[in-house]
């Protein structure tokens, strides 16, 4: 059995989910998500926690964290939120957003326009940081991994657009003639 998969959930204050046949709704104060259980999994509410049960075949045991992990995820973001923040590093380069699209000075000839899917927002501070937000965490994560993409970080200059924190190492380039 797996370790995560016997942890029960906590359903915070405010929140409400509801269990149908494989298939969980979440509703909370910044949203709603319903979240597809995976083949073999199941779960009942008992005393304000959701506790996770298997069946027995053993191909489906390998599913029991994975669905604990996500209706978890979903929880979390109808109370609370995710978020991943991102640098632009670059002479010139910065962000700015008009409406529902984001638009990138990325050291190209044009600029660069991103538009924002539904329920994803983008704050920018100081032009050069970005804090994207929202409740579904696969998607935060995914519309940063595309803005990362955008310029990714160069290991020679250091320039691009990067996660705070993230750590680059950086290359000596070419050694020279001698």
């Amino acid at each position: 059995m797996s370790r995560i998969g016997k942890k029960p959930i906590p359903v915070p204050k405010g929140v409400q989910v509801t269990l149908k046949d494989g298939l969980v709704e979440v509703k909370g104060p910044k949203g709603q998500l319903s979240q597809v259980l995976p083949p073999g999994v199941t779960m009942v509410l008992e005393d304000g926690q959701i506790v996770t049960s298997i069946s027995e075949a053993r191909e489906m045991r390998k599913f029991h964290g994975l669905g604990r992990t996500l209706v978890a995820n979903a929880v979390q973001g109808v109370s609370e939120g995710f978020k991943r923040e991102l640098d632009i590093v670059g002479v010139g380069y910065r962000a700015e957003v008009k409406g529902r699209d984001v638009h990138f000075a990325l050291g190209y000839s044009h600029p660069v326009v991103f538009p924002l899917p539904q329920g994803i927002d983008v704050a920018i501070e100081k032009l050069t940081h970005l804090t994207v937000t929202g409740i579904d965490k696969q998607m935060v994560g995914q519309v940063a991994a595309n803005m990362r993409s955008l310029r990714k970080p160069d290991p020679y200059k250091q320039k691009g657009v990067r996660y705070t924190g993230e750590v680059l190492k950086k290359k000596a380039g070419k050694a020279g003639a001698k």
